[in-house]
């Protein structure tokens, strides 16, 4: 038995994702899309979060692109998460309805 003991879970095969779900994205409507706004860990600044897209890379920087450029604000593509600068979470929700999402305010 190599150092470290138990090894259930250490196989190449046991930590891949099955083939059917990887390979089948899931459509605009049925994915959910959280917009929230918050200032925590932001320095006092206000920012608005988007979780919940499931994009890949490029589809990420394509939808942040879009976005930046009709709010008119910067933002990034972090970890999964769209975070644009500013109070924008209206104009995130009605941009998002538009694109063919379904996003709900979060975090009242």
């Amino acid at each position: 038995m190599p150092k470290g003991g138990w090894q259930e879970f250490s196989s190449d095969a046991s930590l891949q994702r099955p083939a059917a779900a990887a390979s089948e994205p899931v459509p605009k409507a049925q994915q959910v899309v959280r917009v929230q706004s918050t200032r925590g860990g932001k320095g006092g600044k206000t920012v608005t979060l988007i979780r919940g897209l499931e994009l890949d890379g490029a589809g990420f920087k394509a939808l942040l692109k879009k976005l930046k450029t009709r709010i008119g604000s910067g933002g990034t593509a972090k970890d999964g998460v769209i975070e644009l600068q500013g109070d924008q979470v209206d104009l995130a929700l009605e941009l998002l309805a538009n694109e063919g999402y379904r996003p709900k305010r979060a975090g009242g």
